[in-house]
C-alpha cells in the first residue's frame, strides 16, 4: 500500500495552469453559452463552427474539423443539426458525392452577424480587468504558449485513448 502523500507533496489544482484555464472557460464561457443555446439556439460547438465559416469562408468538412479543433464524428453531427437548421449549407462536389463543401447560408451569416458582436463584447469586458500593458503581455504569453503546447502534442509519445473500452473492466 502506498504511503499517504505528505501535506507539501499534495498541491491544489488552481496551482495549474490548464485546471485554472478551465475555470475561467466555464466562468465567462458560460455567458457565451448562453446567448447561443438560449437566444440563438444552437450549441457551443455549432457556433464554433459557423464563426469558422464566416472567418474561413466555405470549407470542406475536414478542413472545417481540423480549423475548428474538433474530431470529425464532432464535426459531422454539428454540420447535421447546422444543415437542418439552414444555418450552413452542403454541397457535394461534382464527380465525388463524399467532398463536400460547407459555407454559411443568409440565415447563418444573419446568425454570425448578431452574435459575434455580443461575444465580441463579453471577450472585451473580460479583457477590461487588464491595461493596455498587461493586456499585451498576455497575448504575448498566450502566443508562447500556444507555441509550446503544438510542440509538446508533435514531441509527445502518449498512448490512445481506447474509447471503445471506456467503463469497460478489465
Amino acid at each position: 500500500m502506498p504511503a499517504p502523500a505528505s501535506a507539501a507533496s499534495r498541491r491544489p489544482l488552481d496551482d495549474l495552469l490548464l485546471y485554472r484555464l478551465s475555470r475561467l472557460l466555464a466562468v465567462a464561457g458560460s455567458m457565451v453559452i448562453r446567448l447561443c443555446e438560449g437566444r440563438f439556439g444552437i450549441t457551443r460547438r455549432e457556433w464554433r463552427l459557423i464563426a469558422v465559416l464566416a472567418s474561413r469562408g466555405e470549407l470542406g468538412s475536414s478542413q472545417l474539423a481540423e480549423h475548428a479543433q474538433l474530431d470529425r464524428a464532432r464535426t459531422s453531427k454539428a454540420v447535421g443539426s447546422l444543415v437542418a437548421k439552414h444555418l450552413i449549407s452542403r454541397v457535394a462536389k461534382a464527380g465525388d458525392r463524399r467532398q463536400v463543401q460547407l459555407g454559411l447560408t443568409e440565415a447563418g451569416r444573419a446568425l454570425y452577424d448578431e452574435l459575434f458582436p455580443l461575444v465580441t463584447k463579453i471577450n472585451a469586458d473580460l479583457m477590461g480587468a487588464l491595461d493596455e500593458d498587461d493586456a499585451a503581455r498576455f497575448d504575448a504569453s498566450l502566443n508562447l504558449l500556444q507555441a509550446r503546447a503544438e510542440r509538446m502534442v508533435e514531441e509527445a509519445v502518449l498512448p490512445k485513448a481506447d474509447r471503445g473500452r471506456r467503463g469497460a473492466k478489465a
